[in-house]
């Protein structure tokens, strides 16, 4: 169990037989009456999110979530596959679940897989990947001090936004949890 006053980004928790991450939440005084805290959820099964407002204090019960380290092998259509590091059994993955990460994924990329029982939750990726543009406009020269950018495919399909003097073959760092560009390599 896990009390209200507790609350982090990123906890997972389970409410009425669903599992939930915190998103946002924020303790709230009022000057008048109890003390509350209100969240904004994430159903890790369905994908939706929802508002929702506890007592402060109050026990929420924590989801235990295991995270096994995996490697990216291959995706054949509707499947992503990943090998366990330790067992190297392989795991077969539904694109549902690596909607969002997809574009981020690249072959023998290791990260982590975040699992409830039998039950797989979602991908951890890295902070940073580095991906080699495959297409975009010509840089250029010159143009810079505006802080001008364009648009650049890379190696995984991603479009990132870039600043005008990258062009194609450069290798690029890559912030998964934002889509943005960090740094050329």
């Amino acid at each position: 169990m896990i009390s209200t006053n507790e609350f982090r980004t990123g906890i997972t928790v389970e409410i009425d037989g669903e599992l939930y991450q915190i998103i946002d939440f924020q303790h709230v005084k009022p000057g008048k009456g109890a003390a509350f805290v209100r969240t904004k959820l994430k159903n890790l099964l369905s994908g939706s999110t929802v508002e929702k407002t506890f007592r402060a204090g109050e026990k929420i019960a924590k989801a235990h979530v295991e995270r096994k380290q995996m490697q990216y092998l291959y995706n054949d259509g509707d499947l992503y596959h990943f090998m366990d590091t330790d067992t190297f059994e392989q795991l077969p993955i539904g694109k549902d679940v690596v909607e969002d990460e997809k574009k981020f994924l690249k072959d023998n990329m290791v990260l982590d897989i975040a699992m409830h029982g039998s039950t797989i939750i979602g991908l951890e990726l890295p902070n940073f990947v580095e991906l080699e543009v495959t297409e975009t406009e010509p840089g250029i020269k010159g143009d810079t001090a505006t802080g001008a950018t364009k648009n650049a495919t890379v190696e995984t399909g991603a479009i990132v936004q870039v600043p005008l003097f990258i062009n194609v073959g450069d290798v690029l760092r890559v912030d998964t949890r934002s889509g943005g560009y960090m740094t050329r390599v």
